[in-house]
């Protein structure tokens, strides 16, 4: 059989022989392209990730500490943007000896103390932010503050909130044994999924975003104000490496986020390791 075959091939003209050879050896590549490009349909699908980014925060949200453990008590406080923190410690394994709870604050109510909430809040959503079973808050969560060892406050921070952020904590009646952590403002640019798709590996390993200033300037705000009540981490500059662009895929090529502010699975896995091996979050 293997004689015929080679018969077969020297009697084939140089140029068809040639096509011939140049086909087959790009079908690894062909392979290799077409796998990527499923890859980048799936981690770019807003139903599957937008399910993800929540799973884990519903699982702690308003969960009580069980006081009859000695394990460390974390309570993560903040929207959609602690739950992409939630899902960076899960994705790594990170904190496994700590008991981690979850107050979920939604953005348009703002982690904030009293009537500043209803200040802050757009007129439409004020009697939203007024019903506790519909939204929580900080004055709700005030009680299982004060039980936390560590609190980390992550949100997608509206100057005005970056700016009072001192004042809130101060209103938290913190105790000096507690170590405040807050996680500044991310963002990854406008996704164009279907742009990525039809470029090459080498090209998307290499290509950044431009994020513009919204993130650099709050993150600027919570480094001013914070002083020494809460250890910052600007995970903008960490993350991205600069502050007006970010990488958008990690070095194994898959995408980071899905929408510009929230993170794939992947994308969780890689930011969470980056914030606990390049800031304070990593020697708790």
């Amino acid at each position: 059989m293997l004689s015929l075959v080679r018969r077969i091939l020297r009697s084939l003209p140089a140029s068809v022989l040639g096509a011939l050879i140049l086909v087959t050896s790009n079908v690894p590549q062909a392979h290799a392209a077409n796998s990527l490009q499923q890859k980048l349909i799936k981690a770019s699908d807003p139903k599957t990730n937008g399910d993800y980014t929540f799973e884990s925060c519903r699982e702690v949200q308003k969960q009580p500490f069980d006081l009859t453990s000695n394990k460390k008590k974390v309570l993560i406080i903040g929207d959609s943007q602690a739950c992409d923190f939630l899902n960076g410690i899960r994705e790594n394994g990170y904190w496994q000896d700590y008991q981690i709870r979850m107050r979920y604050i939604p953005y348009r109510c703002q982690p904030v103390f009293g009537s500043a909430v209803q200040q802050l809040a757009d007129p439409k959503d004020r009697a939203f932010c007024a019903e506790p079973e519909r939204a929580d808050s900080l004055a709700q969560a005030k009680e299982q503050v004060a039980m936390a060892d560590v609190i980390i406050m992550a949100s997608r921070w509206k100057p005005v909130t970056a700016q009072m952020l001192p004042k809130t904590l101060h209103s938290m009646a913190l105790k000096p044994s507690q170590k405040v952590i807050v996680i500044g403002s991310k963002f990854f640019g406008k996704i164009t999924v279907r742009q990525y798709l039809h470029m090459s590996a080498d090209k998307l390993e290499m290509l950044r975003n431009d994020v513009g200033d919204e993130a650099q300037d709050i993150n600027q705000i919570l480094d001013e104000v914070l002083d020494k009540q809460a250890i910052f981490v600007n995970q903008q500059n960490l993350v991205c490496g600069e502050p007006t662009s970010c990488p958008l895929f990690t070095s194994d090529l898959n995408l980071i986020s899905y929408d510009g502010r929230h993170l794939t699975q992947a994308g969780a896995r890689h930011v969470g390791k980056v914030l606990f091996q390049k800031s304070a979050l990593g020697k708790l």
